[in-house]
């Protein structure tokens, strides 16, 4: 039995977060199982799961009708899931297992109205698994908090407006609102709710990339003046070489499977660095490949795999890059002195650096043996070009600035910049989450973005710093902030520190949650709560201009349209534009601008969009050309927008990240059956596990050391930089394949174990993939 969270330091910890039981779930429920998955990625296993997947939400028909308009330039809609890039070779069958079940958990005909919340206390859900409550369906109107009943009740759109309105016209201050964005806002949306914020004066903007891939643009901005990646799909198609660090592929971006299985066959070399060896890192069957399909007939995915110690992916790659220095005076090839010489700054510095750090220090703190290293870095300095991917496995971590900016050094040291096949590619996770940001969400703004957006909208935005995440929740928690205004997401599960983010949430005077389904952010909220039901991407749009497209920028800076197709699930549901719009115009009745109209015709946000962002000119042309249009990357054209005017070498020390005695390392991640919060079963089948979620993943060495048997109870406890602990007991032991001295498991069940303490000094980044915890058989 799973017990509830504790903590060492006395704050009231709340109920521990509900597993999905298995009862309910999609699948029959069970005893927990674990057998080491050793087929291909996707292939039939990803069939068989996608056709029960449709037979439980009822969509057998309506299911593949529209996966066969998902990620059409043709009218289609984008996948609401992942960020990976449309195919550019006009694929008619551009999707995956997670993008559908993600379409379908959204098109369920299974609908939350008011006769479900009459039926049911705030306080009963709150008892639910989060599994049963996103599984009840679509909500379908306004919703207010009553607290004599402890119900949800019916509320007009007017009287919950007017409700949000009057509330934010009554604060002391513009910062006692934060307003949070999860990644799944299109851009027209997004461009509106950021407008909103600073027209009421603030830059209180938090969003999950402030979880997530906040050290990739920080890292990018000070190497290479640029927050993103500089590569494309095309680049993809034309490397030599493809390093893929940190990412989860087959469940977190499944459509790069088709690229890795397309860069295998025509030779291209695959390095995997993760300390778990994940299904995409071996071999795959792409569903729409239907000889490989017919024949059962698998390709690989990769050519190496290393396995550092968590943490250790900094020190793998300072290995590689003193690799190739020390190959330099003996290979002209090795090194790219023109690039160097002519692009860069501070190289000398970083020659030193690595001359002067010992292999011996290199092979401790990552965790891999030198001549492993000396295989990636051969591998790299015998590609003309090279690309480097990486995800949430690299930015988690204290140090996650520092190691993608030593992923850049490696490739200013060959030139793999500003060509075909070459460059920085780090693997967004939400659809438009790249997109928020390039649109405005950002707690701090650039003042030339806000000289722009005041001159073209008449307002005169807020120049001092906003709250991000992890500052909003000890803002509510230290009654700082009074209004939360949560746009998509699922804002309880996703923040760190779970205890602690919920006692937050009900400090707040008035929360507010824009949302498809019923989730447990609708059932931990502030003294007045509102539930705002919006449209969905898969549902047509239609305002006073007729039927409306938004936009979305994928991971690697391609902005294209997504029309919906199915008729809205209730006939009371807003678009976000129209929300926003809505509770604008309630909480600044005399603004300037055009909130109604804005809303009647997105062409004109597009238009108005097109004078604020740079990139964005001639939107509303550009975005219907086939494939939309790609944002100009200056870096790629090597032009940098750095202080030195030239790509800048990071001269960071290595960190220390080999785990004390007795401790282990442990990071946070998703279960394949899963999309970012919203878990579509207890099984995670690319890893062998069935009917289980509250698990622990050890090493098998570790587990023996401890006593402890696969598959037995285990007490979690981690331990904060302010002293603190926090711990889950009653977790099963799985043994896996993972070095010595480091764990992983769920989140967001895990969660818990990350104060809002263990937040990384250089990004501001929870640090969910390396957290210090002792785990011991239960009690």
């Amino acid at each position: 039995m799973v017990s509830a969270v504790t903590t060492s330091d006395e704050r009231p910890a709340g109920p521990a977060p509900r597993r999905p039981g298995p009862a309910v779930g999609p699948t029959p429920g069970g005893e927990p199982e674990f057998r080491p998955y050793h087929h291909p990625a996707a292939g039939w296993g990803a069939a068989r799961s996608v056709t029960r997947f449709l037979a439980h939400e009822g969509a057998l028909v309506d299911g593949p009708r529209a996966i066969r308009r998902m990620n059409h330039e043709d009218g289609g809609f984008d996948c609401p899931g992942c960020a990976w890039p449309d195919d550019t070779k006009g694929l008619h069958l551009d999707i995956c297992e997670n993008g559908i079940k993600h379409v379908t958990w959204e098109m369920t005909r299974k609908r939350v109205g008011r006769e479900f919340f009459a039926a049911h206390t705030v306080t009963e859900l709150s008892g639910w698994s989060d599994f049963a409550l996103e599984d009840q369906g679509r909500l379908t109107e306004p919703m207010v908090y009553d607290p004599r009943t402890d119900h949800y009740v019916p509320i007009s759109w007017k009287d919950a407006f007017a409700l949000v309105g009057r509330t934010l016209r009554e604060l002391d201050s513009p910062d006692r609102a934060a307003f949070y964005t999860s990644g799944r806002l299109g851009n027209e949306a997004t461009f509106l709710y950021q407008l909103l914020a600073r027209e009421l004066g603030t830059n209180n903007l938090p969003d999950c990339s402030n979880m997530c891939h906040e050290a990739s643009g920080r890292a990018l901005h000070a190497s290479l003046g640029t927050g993103k990646g500089t590569v494309d799909l095309k680049d993809w198609e034309a490397t030599d070489a493809l390093f893929i660090l940190g990412v989860n592929a087959a469940s977190n971006a499944p459509r790069m499977l088709t690229a890795l299985a397309e860069a295998y066959r025509r030779g291209a070399q695959i390095v995997h660095v993760n300390p778990l060896v994940e299904a995409a890192a071996t071999r795959t069957i792409i569903p729409h490949d239907f000889t490989g399909m017919a024949l059962n007939r698998a390709t690989r995915t990769s050519t190496l795999n290393l396995q550092p110690r968590i943490g250790g992916d900094m020190a793998l790659l300072r290995g590689m890059a003193k690799a190739v220095l020390e190959q330099a005076p003996t290979d002209p090839r090795a090194l790219d002195r023109e690039f160097v010489e002519r692009c860069t700054e501070g190289f000398d510095a970083y020659r030193e650096l690595c001359a002067a750090t010992p292999w011996e220090e290199i092979e401790r703190q990552s965790g891999v043996p030198r001549a492993d290293i000396l295989k990636a870095a051969r591998i790299y300095c015998d590609a003309d070009r090279s690309i480097v991917s990486w995800c949430l496995g690299v930015t988690q971590h204290e140090h996650g600035v520092d190691t993608v900016r030593e992923i850049v050094n490696l490739l200013l040291l060959r030139g793999n910049l500003g060509r075909e096949g070459a460059g920085p590619s780090p693997v967004r996770g939400h659809s438009n989450v790249q997109g928020n940001r390039t649109c405005g969400i950002d707690h701090r703004p650039e003042p030339a973005f806000l000289d722009r957006l005041g001159e073209v909208c008449g307002i005169d935005p807020p120049r001092r710093h906003g709250l991000d995440t992890v500052g909003t929740v000890e803002a509510m928690h230290g009654g700082g902030i009074d209004v939360f205004v949560g746009m998509g997401g699922n804002f309880a599960l996703a923040a760190p520190d779970t205890p602690y983010t919920w006692e937050a949430l009900r400090r707040c005077e008035l929360t507010v949650q824009v949302s498809t389904k019923l989730n447990r952010s609708h059932l931990v909220h502030g003294r007045q709560a509102l539930v705002l039901p919006c449209l969905g991407r898969t549902e047509k749009d239609r305002q006073r201009g007729g039927l409306q497209s938004t936009s979305v920028e994928d991971s690697m800076s391609m902005v294209h349209l997504s029309v919906g197709m199915k008729r809205p699930a209730s006939p009371d549901l807003l678009s976000e534009p129209a929300v926003i719009a809505g509770i604008a115009r309630a909480a600044l009745p005399d603004s300037p601008t055009p909130w109604e109209w804005y809303v009647e015709d997105y062409d004109r946000i597009r238009d108005t969009m097109a004078r604020v962002l740079d990139g964005f000119e001639d939107f509303n042309r550009r975005v219907r050309l086939p494939l939309g249009f790609r944002i100009k990357q200056p870096a790629r054209e090597l032009v940098f927008l750095t202080p030195s005017g030239r790509a800048e070498f990071s001269a960071a020390p290595l960190p220390d990240v080999v785990p004390a005695a007795g401790t282990l390392a442990l990071g946070t991640m998703r279960s394949h059956d899963q999309w970012n919060t919203t878990i579509y079963s207890d099984n995670d089948r690319y890893r062998g596990v069935r009917n289980l979620r509250t698990l622990v993943f050890m090493n098998p060495d570790d587990m023996r050391e401890r006593g402890i048997a696969e598959l037995t109870p285990v007490d979690i406890v981690s331990t904060a930089r302010d002293g603190s602990t926090r711990r889950l007991d009653g977790y099963l032991a799985v043994p896996y394949d993972i070095p010595r001295g480091c764990a992983a498991g769920y989140m967001p069940e895990m969660n818990v174990l990350c104060a809002l303490a263990d937040r990384s000094t250089q990004s501001d980044q929870p640090i969910m993939k390396h957290l210090k915890v002792t785990v011991e058989a239960a009690r």
